[in-house]
């Protein structure tokens, strides 16, 4: 099944009959946070060997015999996954037909629509799909206020709103800028607008998708800024390249729109469906302009081999992901700086 927003809190803190759990979406932290939620809901840790396993990628065909296993202490069991992608499609169907007693967790950052584990955990009564996207709204502004509850400070309304405008492109940014604020004004303290604009920098908000829609808008500084904020809060090479690829491709699905069509960037971003998060229309707008169906097919190219010298042992996958998205945003800038016929 699918949850609703609304349903996602209560469904963490107790997930019941589910016996696997799918977090997908742009959000790297949300998905973190929300996979660490249920492993504690279940296990009450996240690192007893006996209760919590981590199942790598690459052993994903191992997955119902890991489901079954019983602990030998009691209890039930969390089969953890990251990067889990469409190849655990399989394994997870298998599983499915099962009496496996353990919950397994699926960490699908960047999972396309019409992902065919998404489907299959959509339509499963004992599955969950869980959609990981940044927060805004209500939502931002709850977050904001329970989070400094939690750290023992208040927060005023006009500084509230300053930090709703300021922050929520990824949960983990968004908590370690509260986490700081908190220390700022110290405990049984009180945000003032003074106080949050002092404490929250330029990095408040950051997330991969800033980095990636930078990139191919030629913002080279914002870019680098970004991706180190998403790599030194978890993203791993391989799941950024993934990510990269997957934006490259909705704006090369546009742009052959805009040139069947012969509509202005502006008009095509207009039809793309799921819509775009208001904050990236400018970003990527911006990139239909710097980019033709050719360049983007051969961006595309050039991330795919990124990730595969990534998969190869040995290789260093951090510099080879940098060098990939950068590369991107340089060629974009350079564009830019070309003088239009």
């Amino acid at each position: 099944m699918k949850l609703a927003p609304a349903q996602v809190a209560a469904f963490l803190r107790d997930p019941r009959a589910a016996r696997v759990v799918l977090l997908y979406g742009d959000d790297v932290g949300m998905i973190r946070d929300r996979a660490e939620a249920l492993v504690r809901s279940v296990a009450g840790t996240l690192d007893d060997p006996f209760l919590v396993a981590e199942l790598p990628r690459e052993a994903i065909g191992t997955l119902p015999d890991e489901a079954a296993s019983l602990a030998l202490t009691g209890g039930r069991r969390v089969v953890r996954v990251r990067e889990a992608t469409d190849a655990a499609t399989g394994p997870v169907q298998a599983l499915l037909k099962t009496a496996a007693p353990a919950l397994v967790v699926l960490e699908g950052a960047g999972l396309a629509s019409r992902s065919r584990l998404r489907t299959l955990l959509e339509a499963a009564p004992d599955g969950v799909a869980i959609g990981c996207y940044p927060e805004e709204g209500r939502a931002l502004a709850e977050t904001i206020r329970t989070t400094l509850q939690a750290a023992g400070v208040g927060v005023d309304p006009d500084a509230a709103a300053w930090l709703a405008d300021h922050l929520g492109a990824e949960r983990a940014s968004t908590r370690g800028e509260l986490e700081k604020l908190a220390l700022y004004v110290g405990p049984n303290g009180r945000v003032d607008l003074e106080a949050a604009m002092a404490c929250v920098g330029d990095l408040a908000g950051l997330s991969l998708d800033d980095a990636l829609f930078a990139a191919t808008a030629g913002e080279v500084g914002t870019a680098d800024r970004a991706l180190e904020l998403a790599m030194a809060e978890g993203a791993a090479p391989v799941q950024v390249l993934r990510m990269g690829i997957g934006h490259l491709q909705r704006l090369h699905r546009v742009r052959l729109t805009m040139d069947a069509q012969r509509l202005p960037p502006g008009e095509a971003v207009k039809q793309l469906r799921p819509p775009l998060f208001f904050r990236r229309v400018a970003p990527f707008t911006r990139a239909l302009g710097l980019w033709n169906s050719r360049s983007l097919a051969a961006g595309i190219a050039a991330l795919a081999e990124a990730e595969r010298g990534c998969k190869r042992t040995g290789w260093p996958d951090t510099v080879l992901c940098r060098q990939a998205i950068l590369s991107l945003a340089r060629r974009a800038a350079a564009g830019a700086a070309r003088p239009r016929r």
